[in-house]
């Protein structure tokens, strides 16, 4: 319970700080794609929390977690519309990277931080 909770609240943590980065520079994002990308990144955390993927090292499990969990979040983001000052397929780029950093600070958080083995 103690992992699930800890990830869970990193993965909010970084939701915000995701938004935050998605606002910044000026854009304005709508309401229901901040809502999006905080719930994203929470459930990214839950996830972590949940998972009994046996692997060798914890990093290598929030980087898979991170991978898997932001690919739809991708695939919705190049269906979106066109954004001026980025392409479609460089933002689903950055969505993926970004989503395989969270995963791998929210395992490190929760696993190394708060020693919340799985």
């Amino acid at each position: 319970m103690k992992r699930l909770i800890i990830a869970t609240l990193s993965g909010l943590l970084f939701g915000f700080v995701c938004f935050g980065f998605a606002c910044s520079g000026g854009n304005e994002i709508e309401e229901w794609l901040g809502l999006t990308i905080i719930a994203g990144r929470t459930l990214l955390g839950f996830g972590i929390g949940i998972s009994r993927f046996p692997m060798k090292h914890w990093a290598i499990h929030g980087i898979v977690m991170g991978l898997i969990f932001s690919i739809p979040a991708a695939l919705g983001a190049m269906m979106g519309p066109e954004d001026p000052a980025m392409s479609p397929m460089m933002i689903a780029i950055s969505t993926v990277v970004m989503g395989l950093i969270y995963g791998f600070l929210i395992e490190l958080i929760t696993t190394v931080i708060f020693k919340a083995k799985q």
